[in-house]
């Protein structure tokens, strides 16, 4: 089951629960959805930085918690719309997920190769926009502003994000500073949903635009700690790389 639920970033743990500041004292208004959506960008880098980048590589190391199982992970995007993940478990298996702006698939000891079809395609459709931060609106059917939330001891905006077809994402953006710092979202796979739930730290600011170097993955059967130690952008990727084998 460990294979269904290694996805970053893209596509990331739960906030413990905390009383109010002052008893009794209104919390403060919510922002509207346009709000959360600019501070978003702004606090990634701007709409100028994001816009001239054209792809992504990522190298990391994974660790299943309490498990002593350890490996490594490689993402590759491209805009618009094309992903690739590599994630290796040492000594165990090599799990590869990639979607090539039309066909999402999937290689692995498990299943061999595999086409997705359905709302797993679709996910892995929505997980291979990019860049992401400037197509939230036009990704999801719907996004609502729902509430604040205790997110590991920062006050963050909670947005629904409805899709055409699946499971609605919840986003948790920084109140303060405005970054995606928690999302909990639903991947099909051959055994059936799998909530995923994932926090975000160690953001390092690359070309002006700033990225997660750290990534925390919580389902019900296992927790995945991912540190990333390189990502670039960039670098020329040829689109064979996103193909089906």
């Amino acid at each position: 089951m460990v294979k269904q639920a290694l996805v970053v970033l893209t596509m990331a743990v739960v906030g413990a629960g905390a009383p109010p500041l002052f008893a009794g004292a209104q919390a403060p208004a919510l922002p509207t959805l346009d709000q959360v959506l600019d501070k978003y960008v702004a606090a990634v880098g701007g709409r100028a930085a994001l816009e001239k980048i054209t792809s992504l590589t990522a190298r990391g190391t994974i660790e299943i918690v309490g498990l002593g199982l350890t490996g490594t992970i490689q993402l590759t995007q491209k805009a618009p719309d094309k992903s690739m993940s590599t994630v290796e478990l040492a000594g165990v298996s090599q799990t590869r997920e990639g979607f090539d702006g039309t066909v999402g698939w999937e290689e692995s000891p498990q299943t061999g190769i595999r086409t997705k079809a359905g709302v797993e395609l679709s996910e892995a459709r929505r997980g291979a926009v990019f860049p992401r931060e400037l197509k939230l609106a036009t990704i999801y059917a719907k996004l609502i502003v729902k509430s604040r939330e205790p997110v590991g001891g920062r006050d963050a905006i909670l947005v629904e994000a409805v899709p055409a077809e699946g499971v609605p994402t919840r986003m948790y953006f920084d109140a303060e500073s405005g970054l995606l710092i928690r999302q909990v979202v639903t991947r099909e796979s051959p055994q059936g949903p799998i909530e995923v739930d994932v926090t975000f730290s160690d953001f390092r600011a690359i070309d002006g635009v700033k990225r997660p170097f750290s990534a925390r993955q919580s389902t019900a059967n296992f927790v995945a700690a991912i540190q990333f130690t390189e990502i670039k952008h960039n670098v020329p990727v040829d689109d064979a790389v996103f193909k089906k084998p």
